[in-house]
Protein backbone atom coordinates (compact mmCIF):
# COMPACT_ATOMS: atom_id res chain seq x y z
CA UNK A 1 0.00 0.00 0.00
CA UNK A 2 2.54 2.54 -1.30
CA UNK A 3 0.07 4.60 -2.29
CA UNK A 4 -1.64 5.59 1.60
CA UNK A 5 1.38 6.54 3.07
CA UNK A 6 4.46 9.19 2.96
CA UNK A 7 7.51 7.83 4.67
CA UNK A 8 8.91 11.30 4.08
CA UNK A 9 6.78 12.90 6.66
CA UNK A 10 7.71 9.97 9.17
CA UNK A 11 10.18 13.03 11.35
CA UNK A 12 7.45 15.61 10.52
CA UNK A 13 4.56 13.49 12.13
CA UNK A 14 6.66 12.93 15.33
CA UNK A 15 7.25 17.15 15.67
CA UNK A 16 3.76 17.35 14.69
CA UNK A 17 2.49 15.03 17.43
CA UNK A 18 5.16 16.12 20.83
CA UNK A 19 4.12 19.58 19.83
CA UNK A 20 0.07 18.99 19.82
CA UNK A 21 0.54 16.78 23.19
CA UNK A 22 2.42 20.24 24.64
CA UNK A 23 -0.65 22.56 23.81
CA UNK A 24 -2.86 19.58 25.02
CA UNK A 25 -0.75 19.88 28.59
CA UNK A 26 -1.04 23.69 28.34
CA UNK A 27 -5.16 23.63 27.44
CA UNK A 28 -5.52 21.23 29.96
CA UNK A 29 -3.90 22.72 32.53
CA UNK A 30 -5.41 26.26 32.08
CA UNK A 31 -8.79 24.15 33.24
CA UNK A 32 -7.33 22.82 35.97
CA UNK A 33 -6.33 25.87 37.83
CA UNK A 34 -9.40 27.80 36.39
CA UNK A 35 -12.37 26.22 36.15
CA UNK A 36 -13.38 25.83 39.90
CA UNK A 37 -13.69 30.42 40.24
CA UNK A 38 -15.50 30.21 36.27
CA UNK A 39 -17.71 27.36 35.87
CA UNK A 40 -17.28 25.40 39.05
CA UNK A 41 -20.37 24.43 41.24
CA UNK A 42 -19.68 28.01 43.14
CA UNK A 43 -18.43 29.16 39.89
CA UNK A 44 -19.42 32.33 37.75
CA UNK A 45 -21.15 29.81 35.43
CA UNK A 46 -22.00 26.96 36.61
CA UNK A 47 -21.54 23.77 34.69
CA UNK A 48 -24.66 21.95 36.76
CA UNK A 49 -26.68 24.76 35.89
CA UNK A 50 -25.71 24.77 32.27
CA UNK A 51 -26.65 20.52 31.70
CA UNK A 52 -29.84 21.47 33.38
CA UNK A 53 -30.92 23.51 30.75
CA UNK A 54 -29.26 22.14 27.36
CA UNK A 55 -29.37 18.66 26.35
CA UNK A 56 -26.76 16.11 24.96
CA UNK A 57 -27.02 15.49 22.17
CA UNK A 58 -26.31 19.53 21.77
CA UNK A 59 -23.28 19.73 23.76
CA UNK A 60 -22.05 15.98 24.72
CA UNK A 61 -19.94 15.82 27.36
CA UNK A 62 -18.65 13.55 30.39
CA UNK A 63 -20.05 16.10 32.79
CA UNK A 64 -24.09 15.68 31.44
CA UNK A 65 -23.26 12.06 33.17
CA UNK A 66 -21.90 13.21 36.65
CA UNK A 67 -20.95 17.01 37.62
CA UNK A 68 -19.22 17.52 40.53
CA UNK A 69 -16.02 19.94 40.66
CA UNK A 70 -14.18 17.00 42.20
CA UNK A 71 -14.78 14.58 39.45
CA UNK A 72 -13.92 17.83 36.90
CA UNK A 73 -10.50 18.12 38.52
CA UNK A 74 -9.82 14.63 38.30
CA UNK A 75 -10.66 14.94 34.29
CA UNK A 76 -8.85 17.81 33.61
CA UNK A 77 -5.61 16.11 35.97
CA UNK A 78 -5.89 13.09 33.78
CA UNK A 79 -6.42 14.74 30.66
CA UNK A 80 -2.61 16.53 32.09
CA UNK A 81 -1.27 13.22 32.57
CA UNK A 82 -2.25 12.04 29.19
CA UNK A 83 -0.62 14.87 27.99
CA UNK A 84 2.15 14.63 29.39
CA UNK A 85 2.39 10.50 28.37
CA UNK A 86 1.80 11.55 24.94
CA UNK A 87 4.46 14.46 24.97
CA UNK A 88 7.28 12.00 26.26
CA UNK A 89 6.54 9.38 23.42
CA UNK A 90 4.33 6.56 25.15
CA UNK A 91 2.02 5.88 21.75
CA UNK A 92 5.44 5.00 20.32
CA UNK A 93 5.60 2.18 22.59
CA UNK A 94 2.16 0.83 22.54
CA UNK A 95 0.41 -0.88 19.62
CA UNK A 96 -1.14 1.14 16.67
CA UNK A 97 -4.79 0.63 18.16
CA UNK A 98 -3.78 1.48 21.40
CA UNK A 99 -1.82 4.10 20.25
CA UNK A 100 -5.20 5.77 18.17
CA UNK A 101 -6.94 4.89 21.69
CA UNK A 102 -4.54 6.92 23.64
CA UNK A 103 -4.78 10.74 21.09
CA UNK A 104 -9.09 9.96 21.63
CA UNK A 105 -8.33 10.28 25.57
CA UNK A 106 -7.58 13.92 25.64
CA UNK A 107 -10.02 14.77 22.60
CA UNK A 108 -12.78 13.14 24.38
CA UNK A 109 -11.63 15.01 28.10
CA UNK A 110 -11.38 18.26 26.09
CA UNK A 111 -14.59 17.85 24.33
CA UNK A 112 -16.30 17.69 27.30
CA UNK A 113 -14.78 20.52 28.83
CA UNK A 114 -15.36 22.84 25.95
CA UNK A 115 -18.90 22.04 25.29
CA UNK A 116 -19.77 23.13 29.17
CA UNK A 117 -17.29 25.72 28.91
CA UNK A 118 -20.14 28.51 28.23
CA UNK A 119 -18.78 32.17 27.37
CA UNK A 120 -15.07 30.75 29.10
CA UNK A 121 -14.34 28.49 25.97
CA UNK A 122 -16.34 30.75 23.45
CA UNK A 123 -12.86 30.90 21.58
CA UNK A 124 -11.98 29.88 17.95
CA UNK A 125 -8.62 27.89 19.23
CA UNK A 126 -10.56 25.61 21.49
CA UNK A 127 -12.55 24.46 18.75
CA UNK A 128 -9.13 24.51 16.39
CA UNK A 129 -7.73 22.42 19.13
CA UNK A 130 -10.32 19.70 19.01
CA UNK A 131 -10.59 19.75 15.12
CA UNK A 132 -6.82 18.99 14.98
CA UNK A 133 -6.65 16.81 17.87
CA UNK A 134 -9.70 14.12 16.55
CA UNK A 135 -7.55 14.11 13.24
CA UNK A 136 -4.61 13.28 15.11
CA UNK A 137 -5.70 10.39 16.50
CA UNK A 138 -5.46 8.89 12.58
CA UNK A 139 -1.81 9.67 12.01
CA UNK A 140 -0.79 6.34 14.02
CA UNK A 141 2.60 5.69 15.22
CA UNK A 142 6.02 3.94 14.70
CA UNK A 143 4.41 0.85 13.28
CA UNK A 144 3.28 2.44 10.33
CA UNK A 145 4.58 5.41 8.61
CA UNK A 146 2.10 8.92 8.28
CA UNK A 147 -0.94 8.30 5.67
CA UNK A 148 -1.05 10.90 2.86
CA UNK A 149 -4.85 11.81 3.19
CA UNK A 150 -4.30 12.63 7.00
CA UNK A 151 -1.68 14.76 6.26
CA UNK A 152 -3.81 16.53 3.69
CA UNK A 153 -7.04 16.85 6.03
CA UNK A 154 -4.02 18.67 8.28
CA UNK A 155 -2.64 21.12 5.59
CA UNK A 156 -6.95 21.85 4.78
CA UNK A 157 -7.32 23.09 8.13
CA UNK A 158 -4.53 25.10 7.93
CA UNK A 159 -5.49 26.59 4.63
CA UNK A 160 -8.82 27.11 6.15
CA UNK A 161 -6.94 28.95 9.33
CA UNK A 162 -5.12 31.27 7.20
CA UNK A 163 -7.22 32.06 4.52
CA UNK A 164 -10.34 32.53 6.73
CA UNK A 165 -8.41 34.94 8.48
CA UNK A 166 -7.10 36.89 5.68
CA UNK A 167 -10.95 36.71 4.34
CA UNK A 168 -12.51 37.96 7.19
CA UNK A 169 -10.15 40.82 7.46
CA UNK A 170 -9.99 41.91 3.58
CA UNK A 171 -14.06 41.46 4.50
CA UNK A 172 -14.14 43.31 7.68
CA UNK A 173 -12.12 46.23 8.81
CA UNK A 174 -10.99 48.92 5.95
CA UNK A 175 -8.20 49.70 7.44
CA UNK A 176 -6.83 45.99 6.92
CA UNK A 177 -7.38 46.83 2.99
CA UNK A 178 -5.56 50.68 3.55
CA UNK A 179 -3.04 48.64 5.62
CA UNK A 180 -3.25 51.20 8.55
CA UNK A 181 -4.80 48.39 11.30
CA UNK A 182 -1.17 47.70 12.86
CA UNK A 183 -1.15 51.66 13.91
CA UNK A 184 -3.71 50.45 16.61
CA UNK A 185 -3.78 46.93 17.26
CA UNK A 186 -0.68 46.49 19.00
CA UNK A 187 -2.31 48.86 21.64
CA UNK A 188 -5.63 48.01 21.68
CA UNK A 189 -5.27 43.92 21.01
CA UNK A 190 -6.95 42.16 24.32
CA UNK A 191 -3.91 41.24 25.63
CA UNK A 192 -0.66 42.93 25.11
CA UNK A 193 2.97 41.25 25.82
CA UNK A 194 5.88 42.71 27.16
CA UNK A 195 6.82 44.06 23.92
CA UNK A 196 3.91 44.99 21.76
CA UNK A 197 4.61 48.74 24.05
CA UNK A 198 7.55 48.59 21.68
CA UNK A 199 5.51 47.37 18.59
CA UNK A 200 3.92 49.91 18.62
CA UNK A 201 6.01 52.24 18.47
CA UNK A 202 7.32 50.51 15.35
CA UNK A 203 8.05 53.24 12.17
CA UNK A 204 4.48 53.69 10.53
CA UNK A 205 6.38 52.56 7.13
CA UNK A 206 7.25 49.06 8.91
CA UNK A 207 3.31 48.60 10.14
CA UNK A 208 2.02 48.32 6.42
CA UNK A 209 4.79 46.08 5.53
CA UNK A 210 3.45 43.90 8.89
CA UNK A 211 -0.22 44.39 7.61
CA UNK A 212 1.07 43.56 3.59
CA UNK A 213 3.14 40.91 5.05
CA UNK A 214 0.07 39.47 6.94
CA UNK A 215 -2.14 39.24 3.82
CA UNK A 216 0.54 37.85 1.90
CA UNK A 217 0.85 34.98 4.39
CA UNK A 218 -2.84 34.61 4.69
CA UNK A 219 -4.63 34.75 1.38
CA UNK A 220 -1.51 33.65 -1.31
CA UNK A 221 0.58 30.70 0.98
CA UNK A 222 -2.62 29.02 1.99
CA UNK A 223 -2.96 27.70 -1.56
CA UNK A 224 1.09 26.78 -2.07
CA UNK A 225 0.50 24.33 0.82
CA UNK A 226 -0.85 21.41 -1.90
CA UNK A 227 1.75 22.40 -4.26
CA UNK A 228 4.95 19.72 -5.04
CA UNK A 229 7.63 19.91 -2.39
CA UNK A 230 10.13 22.06 -1.97
CA UNK A 231 7.45 24.41 -1.94
CA UNK A 232 4.84 23.07 0.23
CA UNK A 233 8.24 22.98 3.13
CA UNK A 234 8.46 26.83 2.14
CA UNK A 235 5.17 27.75 2.27
CA UNK A 236 4.38 26.14 5.86
CA UNK A 237 8.31 27.62 6.93
CA UNK A 238 6.97 31.04 6.41
CA UNK A 239 3.76 30.37 8.25
CA UNK A 240 5.61 29.87 11.24
CA UNK A 241 8.05 32.63 11.02
CA UNK A 242 4.41 34.69 10.79
CA UNK A 243 3.08 33.51 13.94
CA UNK A 244 6.54 33.74 15.75
CA UNK A 245 6.48 36.98 15.25
CA UNK A 246 2.66 36.81 16.67
CA UNK A 247 4.00 35.06 19.82
CA UNK A 248 6.21 38.24 19.90
CA UNK A 249 3.87 40.65 19.46
CA UNK A 250 1.36 39.69 22.28
CA UNK A 251 -0.52 37.03 24.41
CA UNK A 252 -3.36 35.12 22.40
CA UNK A 253 -3.39 31.93 24.25
CA UNK A 254 -2.16 29.06 22.11
CA UNK A 255 -3.62 29.92 18.40
CA UNK A 256 -0.43 30.68 17.46
CA UNK A 257 1.00 28.05 18.87
CA UNK A 258 -1.59 25.38 17.31
CA UNK A 259 -1.29 27.05 13.89
CA UNK A 260 2.78 26.22 14.14
CA UNK A 261 1.82 22.68 15.20
CA UNK A 262 -0.61 22.70 11.87
CA UNK A 263 2.41 23.71 10.12
CA UNK A 264 5.01 21.42 11.36
CA UNK A 265 3.09 18.58 9.50
CA UNK A 266 3.62 19.97 5.56
CA UNK A 267 7.75 20.11 6.40
CA UNK A 268 9.26 17.82 4.36
CA UNK A 269 12.29 16.76 6.36
CA UNK A 270 15.22 14.88 6.71
CA UNK A 271 14.60 10.84 6.00
CA UNK A 272 14.70 9.09 9.25
CA UNK A 273 11.74 6.54 8.51
CA UNK A 274 12.73 2.95 9.56
CA UNK A 275 14.20 0.89 6.43
CA UNK A 276 11.66 -1.61 6.73
CA UNK A 277 8.83 -0.09 7.76
CA UNK A 278 5.92 -2.66 7.95
CA UNK A 279 2.72 -1.83 5.30
CA UNK A 280 -0.46 -0.20 7.03
CA UNK A 281 -3.07 -3.05 7.87
CA UNK A 282 -5.70 -3.10 6.06
CA UNK A 283 -8.77 -2.22 9.48
CA UNK A 284 -6.51 0.88 9.94
CA UNK A 285 -6.46 1.58 6.21
CA UNK A 286 -10.51 1.22 6.28
CA UNK A 287 -10.92 3.37 9.56
CA UNK A 288 -8.45 6.06 8.21
CA UNK A 289 -10.23 6.41 4.75
CA UNK A 290 -13.93 5.93 6.42
CA UNK A 291 -13.09 8.66 8.75
CA UNK A 292 -11.26 11.27 6.45
CA UNK A 293 -14.24 11.15 3.71
CA UNK A 294 -17.04 12.03 6.30
CA UNK A 295 -14.72 14.90 7.56
CA UNK A 296 -14.53 16.41 4.06
CA UNK A 297 -17.71 15.97 3.40
CA UNK A 298 -18.49 17.97 6.67
CA UNK A 299 -16.29 20.64 5.19
CA UNK A 300 -19.09 21.84 2.52
CA UNK A 301 -20.13 24.13 5.58
CA UNK A 302 -16.70 26.19 6.45
CA UNK A 303 -15.71 26.20 2.87
CA UNK A 304 -19.78 27.18 2.26
CA UNK A 305 -18.65 30.13 4.96
CA UNK A 306 -15.61 31.26 3.57
CA UNK A 307 -17.05 31.67 0.16
CA UNK A 308 -20.08 33.96 1.61
CA UNK A 309 -20.05 37.72 1.77
CA UNK A 310 -21.41 37.12 5.19
CA UNK A 311 -18.46 35.01 6.75
CA UNK A 312 -18.22 34.76 10.22
CA UNK A 313 -15.05 33.66 12.50
CA UNK A 314 -14.61 31.18 14.57
CA UNK A 315 -18.28 28.83 14.75
CA UNK A 316 -18.70 25.06 15.23
CA UNK A 317 -20.67 23.30 12.73
CA UNK A 318 -21.38 20.28 14.80
CA UNK A 319 -21.48 19.46 18.28
CA UNK A 320 -18.13 17.46 18.04
CA UNK A 321 -16.36 20.84 16.79
CA UNK A 322 -15.07 18.05 13.86
CA UNK A 323 -15.29 21.01 11.12
CA UNK A 324 -15.14 24.67 12.18
CA UNK A 325 -14.73 28.13 10.59
CA UNK A 326 -12.03 30.46 11.91
CA UNK A 327 -10.43 33.94 11.65
CA UNK A 328 -9.65 36.89 14.19
CA UNK A 329 -9.74 40.60 13.95
CA UNK A 330 -12.19 40.86 10.91
CA UNK A 331 -12.23 44.64 13.06
CA UNK A 332 -9.78 46.78 14.79
CA UNK A 333 -10.22 48.78 17.62
CA UNK A 334 -9.26 52.36 17.50
CA UNK A 335 -9.64 52.86 21.73
CA UNK A 336 -8.78 50.65 24.51
CA UNK A 337 -10.73 50.66 27.23
CA UNK A 338 -10.03 48.90 30.48
CA UNK A 339 -12.44 48.38 33.56
CA UNK A 340 -11.23 48.60 36.51
CA UNK A 341 -12.70 47.11 39.76
CA UNK A 342 -12.24 48.74 43.02
CA UNK A 343 -13.09 47.68 46.37
CA UNK A 344 -13.78 49.86 49.70
CA UNK A 345 -13.74 48.81 53.63
CA UNK A 346 -15.73 52.32 54.34
CA UNK A 347 -19.12 52.23 55.89
CA UNK A 348 -20.61 54.62 53.09
CA UNK A 349 -18.81 54.77 50.08
CA UNK A 350 -18.09 58.18 48.55
CA UNK A 351 -15.98 59.36 45.95
CA UNK A 352 -13.16 60.45 48.12
CA UNK A 353 -13.36 56.92 50.03
CA UNK A 354 -10.26 54.50 50.21
CA UNK A 355 -11.06 52.67 46.72
CA UNK A 356 -8.22 50.00 45.92
CA UNK A 357 -7.83 48.84 42.64
CA UNK A 358 -8.05 44.95 41.68
CA UNK A 359 -5.17 43.87 39.83
CA UNK A 360 -5.53 41.38 37.21
CA UNK A 361 -2.92 38.85 36.15
CA UNK A 362 -2.49 39.79 32.68
CA UNK A 363 -5.16 42.63 31.55
CA UNK A 364 -3.66 46.13 32.46
CA UNK A 365 -4.75 48.05 35.28
CA UNK A 366 -1.89 49.97 37.20
CA UNK A 367 -0.26 52.30 34.42
CA UNK A 368 3.13 51.20 35.60
CA UNK A 369 3.05 47.74 35.73
CA UNK A 370 4.39 46.41 32.27
CA UNK A 371 2.78 43.86 30.65
CA UNK A 372 3.84 39.84 30.95
CA UNK A 373 3.96 37.05 28.79
CA UNK A 374 1.79 34.82 29.77
CA UNK A 375 0.40 32.49 26.41
CA UNK A 376 0.24 30.17 25.64
CA UNK A 377 -1.79 29.49 29.46
CA UNK A 378 -4.55 31.47 28.40
CA UNK A 379 -5.99 33.61 31.10
CA UNK A 380 -10.20 33.32 30.22
CA UNK A 381 -11.16 36.31 32.96
CA UNK A 382 -8.82 38.94 31.87
CA UNK A 383 -9.75 38.33 28.05
CA UNK A 384 -13.16 38.53 28.82
CA UNK A 385 -12.34 41.57 30.86
CA UNK A 386 -11.30 43.00 27.58
CA UNK A 387 -14.92 42.12 26.28
CA UNK A 388 -16.79 43.29 29.34
CA UNK A 389 -14.95 46.93 28.13
CA UNK A 390 -16.14 46.88 24.99
CA UNK A 391 -19.67 46.13 25.58
CA UNK A 392 -21.44 45.42 29.19
CA UNK A 393 -23.39 43.02 27.20
CA UNK A 394 -20.43 40.75 26.97
CA UNK A 395 -20.69 40.15 30.42
CA UNK A 396 -23.90 40.25 31.49
CA UNK A 397 -24.40 36.79 32.64
CA UNK A 398 -21.36 36.83 35.03
CA UNK A 399 -19.95 40.41 36.02
CA UNK A 400 -23.05 40.75 39.11
CA UNK A 401 -21.49 37.20 40.54
CA UNK A 402 -18.02 38.14 40.09
CA UNK A 403 -18.48 41.26 42.27
CA UNK A 404 -20.38 39.13 44.77
CA UNK A 405 -17.14 36.64 45.12
CA UNK A 406 -15.07 39.56 45.54
CA UNK A 407 -17.03 40.96 48.52
CA UNK A 408 -16.86 37.46 49.88
CA UNK A 409 -13.34 37.70 49.43
CA UNK A 410 -14.39 34.10 47.44
CA UNK A 411 -10.52 32.14 47.68
CA UNK A 412 -10.68 30.71 43.92
CA UNK A 413 -12.10 33.60 42.62
CA UNK A 414 -9.01 35.77 43.92
CA UNK A 415 -6.67 32.73 42.85
CA UNK A 416 -8.00 34.43 38.99
CA UNK A 417 -5.87 37.90 39.89
CA UNK A 418 -2.75 39.04 40.48
CA UNK A 419 -3.65 41.03 43.99
CA UNK A 420 -6.25 41.31 46.29
CA UNK A 421 -6.06 44.93 47.98
CA UNK A 422 -7.58 43.42 50.97
CA UNK A 423 -6.77 40.65 53.78
CA UNK A 424 -8.29 37.21 53.46
CA UNK A 425 -10.34 37.91 56.68
CA UNK A 426 -11.02 41.33 55.91
CA UNK A 427 -13.64 42.05 52.81
CA UNK A 428 -14.67 45.24 51.37
CA UNK A 429 -17.60 46.58 52.09
CA UNK A 430 -18.52 47.30 48.65
CA UNK A 431 -17.07 47.11 44.75
CA UNK A 432 -17.51 49.57 42.08
CA UNK A 433 -16.45 49.55 38.49
CA UNK A 434 -14.97 52.26 36.36
CA UNK A 435 -14.25 52.34 32.65
CA UNK A 436 -10.92 53.86 31.57
CA UNK A 437 -9.55 55.13 28.21
CA UNK A 438 -5.92 53.57 28.11
CA UNK A 439 -3.08 54.46 25.57
CA UNK A 440 0.47 53.42 25.20
CA UNK A 441 2.64 56.18 26.61
CA UNK A 442 5.08 57.66 24.53
CA UNK A 443 9.22 57.34 24.53
CA UNK A 444 9.53 60.40 26.60
CA UNK A 445 6.47 59.70 28.60
CA UNK A 446 8.14 56.54 29.19
CA UNK A 447 11.45 58.04 30.44
CA UNK A 448 9.94 60.77 32.37
CA UNK A 449 7.29 58.74 34.24
CA UNK A 450 8.02 55.14 33.88
CA UNK A 451 4.59 54.22 33.54
CA UNK A 452 4.11 52.22 29.71
CA UNK A 453 0.25 53.30 30.28
CA UNK A 454 -1.58 56.49 30.55
CA UNK A 455 -5.17 56.46 31.41
CA UNK A 456 -8.46 58.98 31.14
CA UNK A 457 -11.57 58.27 33.46
CA UNK A 458 -14.55 57.79 31.08
CA UNK A 459 -17.38 57.06 33.15
CA UNK A 460 -18.73 54.96 35.58
CA UNK A 461 -19.26 51.16 34.52
CA UNK A 462 -21.13 49.70 38.30
CA UNK A 463 -21.93 52.03 40.80
CA UNK A 464 -20.82 51.27 44.41
CA UNK A 465 -22.36 47.64 45.10
CA UNK A 466 -22.74 45.70 48.49
CA UNK A 467 -24.04 42.51 49.27
CA UNK A 468 -27.60 42.31 50.23
CA UNK A 469 -28.64 42.18 53.87
CA UNK A 470 -28.48 38.51 55.94
CA UNK A 471 -31.90 37.80 55.16
CA UNK A 472 -31.84 38.06 51.95
CA UNK A 473 -29.99 36.48 48.64
CA UNK A 474 -26.61 37.85 48.82
CA UNK A 475 -26.64 39.11 45.80
CA UNK A 476 -25.56 43.00 44.73
CA UNK A 477 -27.37 45.81 44.66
Amino acid sequence: MDWFTAPDYWLSRLLFQRALAGVYLVAFLTAALQFRALMGERGLLPVPRFVARVPFRRAPSLFHLHYSDRFFAGCAWAGCAVSAALLAGLDGLLPLWGAMLLWLVPWVLYLSIVNVGQTWYGFGWESLLLEVGFVAVLLGNDEVAPPVVVLFLLRWILFRVEFGAGLIKMRGDACWRKLTCLDHHHETQPMPGPLSWFFHHLPRPLHRVEAAANHVTQLALPFLLFTPQPIATAAASLMIVTQLWLVLSGNFAWLNWITIVLALSALQLPDTAPSSAPDAPLWYAVVVLAVCALLLALSYRPVANLLSRRQVMNRSFDPLHLVNSYGAFGSVSRVRHEVVIEGTAEAVPREDSDWRAYEFKGKPGDPRRWPRQFAPYHLRLDWMMWFAALSPAYAGSWFGTLVERLLENDRATLKLLRRSPFPPDEPPRYIRARLFRYRYTTWRELRETGACWERTYVREYLPPTRLAGAGDERLPR
